[in-house]
């Protein structure tokens, strides 16, 4: 198998200026530029998202004091695994993960 570093089409928008034109050597229009007085209105959904984002930012990934509960119960042997509850959690997130591929 030959592998170059050729750029694939993909739906006819890479290369698609590749016609007889661009091959002739004619020059490329540049883009109209996008005026500077553009405005941009976000819904109320993006402002609360954008708000939510904010929060979690800020907010610690891990909860530190629940970890520290569990690292030393494991050290006094004391931690108890549910293997059921395991289970059920696997079972719960393939199929979330199923119905969102549809």
């Amino acid at each position: 198998m030959k592998i170059d570093n050729s750029v694939k089409s993909v739906g006819g928008l890479a290369g698609a200026n590749r016609g007889g034109a661009a091959k002739a050597g004619a020059a490329r229009q540049p883009a109209a530029p996008e005026s500077a007085g553009s405005d941009v209105a976000l819904s109320p959904l993006s402002a609360r998202l954008q708000q939510i984002e904010g929060s979690l930012a800020s907010a610690p990934a891990v909860n530190s004091e629940r970890v520290a509960e569990i690292r030393q119960a494991i050290a006094q042997g004391s931690f108890k695994i549910d293997p059921s509850k395991i289970a059920d959690g696997l079972i719960d997130s393939v199929r979330l993960m199923l119905s969102a591929q549809k």
